[in-house]
């Protein structure tokens, strides 16, 4: 029976790094393996405490691992035995799947080519006991699918989680870098999602079916698909966490939610705000959208379900193109309340007409002390440092000021 106790922060305190677990020591080492069937035996005779060591190498993927259960101070680490000769899993339609998991870590590993998902991560379908207590750390995935919904990562039902360092390439045409279902309680930190200019039909992080209270702070988009950050979406309803049969007051897509110093190159929108309940987006940098700054929009349209509402857009960094500029730079969906977004001191410069820069921002709200037409001259654009020249008045916003003025806040 799955132990549904939480620790809060204290646990994710003592998850730092992928450190040797509690109780680990010569009298109890590490367990080492070289092979899958090794890696399957090893996890199933694991108890809280237990660290899995993979040898470098190449391991076919399609690993499923249920109910693996560490504790708040002994958690089950699987990890590479030397970070610098990583092990990586190849194909299958998921490279692992953790369903139930509480107070588990993998770290420094490597998948690839899997038709599915890379990583799956769920609650086994149990929504009143969601999985809890993760830490994905320096994982790198790429080349999924690559046609149809495949994401690199998939969370559903995850409570209490971190996704830190990790590098994220090549998902689904129509998926996710990281999706998630009706998630709870995590921080995305310092990871790189990147894909092809093509690719439009899919989005960089997802948070959607119910998830809220996430933090997505200090992580760089390169051309991460149509909606590089989409709060919120378009979920079926059998798969809304909790279930809405048992949903108490206004049901949302997302809630809570924020998005935090990062760095956000092309895509047509870098952010889309869809059936959210509250989100905030400050402090990022956006370099050349394709069309749009933002989104807001309405997508799941049932009973009950609240408009789209309550965002802060504020202390970003806009660079664009006139030629590839829509709207204003917001395009507003039906059927939301696009009124009770804020805009505040957000930064903008069009790269090709300085001058027309304030005309070419059409707000659904009236900006309050906003920047226009002041170059950020940023370090070095075409390689992709967009570091603003110190003393600038840009400098004051963006993520480098997040950096130093905003994290924590």
């Amino acid at each position: 029976m799955k132990a549904v106790a939480r620790t809060g922060s204290a646990w994710f305190l003592l998850a730092l790094a992928c450190a040797t677990p509690a109780g680990i020591s010569a009298q109890n080492p590490p367990v080492l393996v070289h092979t899958g069937p090794e890696l399957r035996a090893a996890v199933a005779s694991a108890v809280p405490g237990t660290h899995i060591e993979l040898g470098a190498g190449i391991y076919e993927g399609g690993f499923l691992f249920a109910n693996l259960q560490g504790s708040a101070t002994r958690p089950i680490v699987i990890s590479a035995a030397d970070a610098k000769h990583a092990p990586v899993f190849r194909g299958g339609e998921s490279g692992m799947q953790l369903s139930d998991p509480a107070y588990v870590e993998l770290c420094d590993l490597v998948f690839e080519g899997q038709t599915g998902n890379g990583i799956n991560i769920d609650d086994g379908g149990s929504f009143a006991t969601p999985a809890h207590d993760v830490v994905l750390r320096r994982l790198t995935v790429r080349d999924i699918g690559p046609d149809g919904n495949r994401d690199g990562i998939k969370l559903s039902g995850l409570d209490d989680f971190r996704v830190e360092d990790c590098v994220v390439e090549r998902w689904g045409r129509g998926g996710s870098a990281i999706d998630m279902v009706g998630c709870r309680r995590g921080t995305i930190e310092g990871c790189v999602f990147r894909h092809t200019p093509e690719t439009n039909g899919a989005s960089g992080v997802q948070l959607k079916g119910g998830t809220r209270d996430v933090a997505v702070l200090r992580n760089r988009f390169e051309n991460a698909g149509g909606r590089a950050i989409n709060i919120g979406g378009s979920t079926g309803l059998e798969y809304f966490r909790p279930a809405l049969a048992e949903w108490v007051g206004a049901r949302f897509e997302a809630k809570d939610i924020r998005v935090e110093g990062n760095t956000i190159l092309g895509s047509d929108a870098p952010v889309a705000f869809v059936g959210v309940d509250g989100a905030r987006f400050r402090f990022n940098t956006l370099y050349l959208p394709g069309r749009w700054a933002l989104r807001i929009l309405q997508e799941t349209r049932e009973k009950d379900f609240v408009p789209s509402r309550g965002g802060q857009f504020s202390d970003n960094l806009i660079v664009f193109h006139s030629e590839r500029w829509s709207s204003g730079g917001a395009n507003v969906g039906a059927d939301t309340e696009a009124q009770s977004f804020r805009f505040e001191r957000n930064a903008w410069f069009c790269v090709d007409a300085p001058s027309r820069t304030r005309e070419l921002v059409q707000l659904p709200t009236k900006e309050i002390d906003g920047l226009y037409g002041v170059d950020p001259m940023f370090a070095n654009s075409s390689a992709g440092d967009l570091r603003p020249a110190p003393g600038t008045p840009a400098a004051k916003f963006g993520a480098v000021a997040w950096k130093q003025t905003a994290a924590g806040q």
